[in-house]
């Protein structure tokens, strides 16, 4: 598929896309720096910027009204799961049980949203434009790191007993601990009965979509200290979606 077809999506007061300008990509940087890295001072345009952003596509969503930036995220096209060594995902995690995959893969990170932007017609565009490239790419799987704020684990044991308990991958295609800092919670947490409306209050935006549309997570989490997060694998597989909430998306990215 050539990105440079894609047409930007635009609902209501909204507009998502990709973008290429030097000012877009500086924009989307310093979004990404106010929400990934809030605790290194001062934003300076660039400072979240990393080796993966030339071979992955960027995208913003605006609010038109307001002429801001609300949200941004990044995706990678592979043509199975043998390519997916090259991704971000891979640094972190030990991928070789999805070597085999068969079918077109998307891989979406730095997922955000402005400060005080969060709105479920942010977080519809954002997946309203995804769905127009998975449609066009045939893509079968999404995967990525979702992140939880804060790398204290205490903080999210609760989340994390959930995940354990109804989220959990397909044994054959968990990835294996790769990063020097790993919390293996499906291990750990196994007698901790969670607090859902605790747990699922604290997950991100991004994750409670994942599961809503039948998502599901590695079995343990990586400690990022450098983010001051947490995150955990999760991949979706396209054909898992409810018909019911394909339709709907498809409704937002025509």
């Amino acid at each position: 598929m050539d990105e440079r077809q894609l047409t930007d999506l635009t609902k209501g007061r909204y507009r998502a896309g990709i973008v290429r300008s030097q000012e877009g990509i500086r924009q989307i940087l310093e979004l990404r720096a106010r929400c990934f890295r809030p605790g290194c001072g001062p934003v300076k345009p660039g400072s979240d910027r990393d080796r993966h952003d030339s071979s992955f596509q960027q995208v913003a969503i605006h609010d038109t009204v307001l002429d801001k930036l609300v949200g941004c995220y990044r995706f990678k096209l592979f043509s199975g799961g043998s390519d997916i060594g090259s991704g971000y995902t891979a640094g972190h995690y030990d991928l070789s049980p999805l070597e085999g995959y068969q079918g077109p893969m998307l891989e979406m990170g730095r997922f955000c949203l402005a400060p005080g932007s969060f709105n479920p017609d942010v977080l519809r565009m954002a997946w309203g434009f995804l769905t127009r490239v998975v449609d066009r790419a045939g893509v079968r799987m999404i995967f990525g790191c979702s992140s939880f704020h804060g790398a204290d684990i205490a903080r999210h044991e609760d989340a994390l007993a959930l995940l354990r308990s109804r989220y959990l991958g397909p044994r054959g295609w968990l990835p294996r601990m790769k990063a020097p800092e790993c919390f293996p919670f499906a291990s750990r947490l196994a007698q901790r009965k969670p607090d859902p409306g605790k747990a699922l209050k604290s997950m991100p935006p991004l994750l409670r979509s994942y599961l809503a549309m039948g998502g599901w997570v590695s079995d343990h989490a990586v400690i990022d200290s450098d983010l001051d997060t947490i995150h955990v694998f999760t991949g979706l597989e396209i054909d898992a979606i409810p018909p019911a909430r394909a339709r709907s998306l498809r409704a937002v990215s025509s």
